[in-house]
């Protein structure tokens, strides 16, 4: 416990993890960063041009080296200062931007305005029309202009800290989705495709929905479509900054700034025509957001909007936020930073004898193929190793900015924004240096373009929760508040399945796992095994999610659930909402949702629930009592939400499908009873589910039509347990 002097004392709470991730020179930042309660803010903005000064240059954005003349690229800074604390952040139109240039950046700023170079942050847009400012793929960086770039971002720092003012803040955020998409799609499990080193490692991949929807189960994780506004302003309402936030790749075909600086222009020009706003004009920032699996076209229905809708759109829906700000207020700042060491991935020695052959026939010419370009990559994670990472923590008032130095999936953004102890929280990427891709751990399982092991996505497995981690303690530290615990929100399909006393309740909304766990009061959590990812869109409507929460699921690749079966004999009810992901007649069992069984084999006497893929019976359920199969008679449509339940009441069975019943028996054998039970799949991993599962309910023992009914459809239950 540390105890800073103010008017009032703060106490900030450091627990183990904490302590072990910051640093002394975190500690210093975060006693300076306590003001006298009487200090008023101050802010100011500022926009340099960082065009090249002379042409051509390398411009980042491919897979290999192209040079042009891009102009009009801007660096945007705020600098903000409440009289003891005093704060920088920079947006370049850069793709990536190196932690070494950043730094050398900072330092020149420190020592021009007096702000300590750890409480600046720069980020880039990732435009990728922009001139090249780090070695990326088979681009260099551009060593006319590097130099050039290092010292005008110090120079928009050194402006706008100039000409500070009185400031009040205000918070917007406003749901932009149709402006936002997955790029990143499952394939088929017998689609799998090669990876540049000729192993079939890829699961998923960027734009594999584009041509061939049956090609792939779905999307590879969840969206964020919220976009926010920071609004800086005087005491007397005149506008200041204006820095919103999206999570969205990039989108060009405008001018080099992408759509990034086409946004800004045009929100700045709206403040200064449309609203006739006296004074001067705003500085508008647009700050890249978690994307690293984002885009902008939703491949479900292949609709996009070409680049001037798609700009008016994101501005249109920008004023609506900022309009919305109900007040503008004083506030105090504080921001803490940890530099935290990581490991690349690093080649076998075979792979890096397959790399030094390709290289050394390349000699001194620029890579033209993707074998070249990863062969040079592999050379280059061997000779460095390890790296460091930049990770920041920034508030002002009750708002939170957290960073990540990387391309970071939207799922992590979510981790943060979820857990953040702040009121509101923006998540800024690709800030304080460029080391590429870090996917969730899962993700990486499922190979793919974002997890080939390069400069531009080589960073360790373990990468994105370790960084996670310590952007939760910075922010646990800038707030003097502890994180919001990961608890399932509250729903009224929660409530109604709680209130019929489930032997296990899984809501399936991790974020991560390996462990489902039991929302009941037994506490039986499942494990998660195999491929999967998490927090996709579960089924919606108002039994399901209150206000603008979206009800989250499990994706299942391939794997499963498992949990204790030995308690489901005579009587028990397995209750579940289904979504399938295969297209076409692809084998003879889309999935297995349920098996009661053993775990070395599969019993001739289990139980297997699952859905048929080709002939008349195809999209029915199926249920394998014994080896004798029964099958339902409504069709499970792909890519839709279906209620499911099993009801066994001694000898015999009942399946329902969205509450209605769908096919009955005895059997004369009995049932099996299993030590196990999985869910989305069975005993021997054979055609497990590739699809999504959410508000799985195990009973024991048989609800009745009505209480199925109240499940699927969100009414009254007479039921009682």
């Amino acid at each position: 416990m540390i105890q800073t002097t103010r008017n009032t004392a703060v106490l900030i709470h450091l627990h183990a993890g904490c302590r072990s991730l910051l640093t002394a020179a975190v500690l210093v930042a975060l006693l300076l960063s306590a003001r006298d309660a009487t200090a008023e803010l101050h802010a100011a903005a500022a926009i340099v041009d960082i065009t090249p000064q002379q042409f051509p240059v390398f411009i980042n954005g491919g897979f290999t080296a192209r040079k042009g003349e891009p102009r009009d690229v801007k660096a945007r800074a705020v600098v903000l200062d409440d009289g003891t604390t005093k704060i920088a952040m920079v947006v370049a139109d850069s793709c990536i931007l190196p932690k070494d240039l950043i730094d050398a950046s900072k330092a020149l700023a420190s020592d021009r305005t007096g702000i300590p170079a750890d409480h600046i942050m720069i980020s880039a847009t990732h435009t990728h029309t922009a001139p090249s400012a780090i070695s990326a793929l088979g681009t260099p960086a551009d060593e006319t202009y590097v130099p050039y770039l290092r010292l005008r971002l110090a120079d928009a720092i050194a402006e706008a800290a100039a000409k500070l003012e009185p400031a009040v803040v205000g918070f917007g955020s406003i749901d932009a989705s149709e402006f936002t998409a997955l790029r990143r799609w499952v394939l088929r499990p017998d689609l799998v495709r090669t990876d540049p080193f000729g192993d079939p490692t890829v699961r998923a991949t960027m734009h594999a929905a584009k041509d061939n929807l049956l090609g792939v189960i779905g999307e590879s994780g969840p969206e964020d479509p919220e976009l926010s506004v920071i609004s800086l302003q005087t005491p007397e309402g005149h506008p200041i900054a204006l820095l919103a936030n999206f999570s969205m790749h990039y989108y060009g075909g405008g001018p080099a700034a992408d759509y990034f600086g086409s946004f800004c222009d045009a929100l700045e020009t709206h403040y200064t025509q449309s609203r006739e706003i006296n004074g001067p004009t705003p500085v508008a920032i647009m700050s890249h957001g978690c994307s690293g699996d984002i885009w902008r076209v939703d491949y479900r229905t292949g609709e996009q909007q070409d680049y001037d809708t798609f700009v008016a759109g994101m501005v249109a829906r920008a004023v609506e936020a900022i309009d919305a700000i109900g007040e503008h207020r004083d506030a105090d700042l504080a921001m803490a930073e940890h530099r935290m060491p990581l490991s690349y991935r690093l080649p076998t020695a075979a792979r890096l004898a397959w790399a030094k052959g390709i290289v050394e026939s390349l000699g001194d010419s620029l890579p033209t193929t993707q074998e070249q370009v990863y062969a040079i990559e592999q050379l280059q994670l061997a000779e460095r190793g390890s790296t460091e990472v930049v990770v920041q923590a920034i508030r002002i008032g009750d708002i939170a900015i957290a960073t990540t130095p990387t391309e970071t999936y939207a799922l992590t953004g979510l981790k943060l924004k979820r857990q953040s102890p702040a009121a509101h929280t923006m998540v800024i990427e690709l800030a304080n240096g460029g080391d590429g891709y870090i996917p969730p751990p899962e993700q990486h399982a499922l190979g793919g373009y974002n997890t080939w092991p390069a400069r531009s996505a080589g960073l360790e497995v373990t990468a994105e929760p370790k960084i996670v981690a310590a952007s939760l303690n910075l922010l646990e530290a800038v707030c003097d508040t502890p994180r919001k615990p990961l608890t399932p929100p509250a729903s009224p399909m929660a409530t109604r399945i709680q209130s019929l006393e489930p032997l296990a309740y899984y809501p399936l909304d991790e974020m991560a796992g390996p462990v489902a766990s039991d929302a009941g009061s037994h506490k039986r959590d499942a494990v998660i095994e195999g491929h999967a990812t998490y927090y996709l869109a579960g089924p919606s409507g108002p039994s399901f999610a209150e206000g603008t929460t979206i009800n989250r699921s499990l994706q299942l690749v391939g794997g499963r659930l498992a949990t204790r079966g030995a308690d489901l004999t005579d009587h028990f009810t397995i209750s579940m909402w289904c979504w399938n992901g295969l297209g076409g007649e692809t084998r003879e069992i889309q999935g297995w949702l349920a098996s009661l069984d053993h775990t070395d084999s599969v019993s001739p006497a289990g139980l297997h629930l699952g859905l048929a893929s080709t002939g008349p019976e195809s999209g029915r359920l199926v249920l394998d009592l014994g080896g004798t199969r029964h099958t339902g008679t409504a069709t499970l449509t792909r890519w839709q939400w279906h209620h499911v339940a099993l009801v066994r009441d001694g000898d015999a069975w009942r399946l329902y499908v969205d509450g209605v019943l769908d096919a009955s028996g005895t059997t004369a054998t009995g049932f099996g009873v299993g030590n196990m039970l999985f869910l989305g799949g069975r005993s021997d991993g054979v055609d497990g589910w590739e699809g999504r599962l959410d508000e799985i309910a195990l009973f024991a023992r048989s609800l009745s039509a009505d209480a199925v009914a109240s499940l699927a459809h969100g009414t009254p239950t007479t039921d009682t347990p």
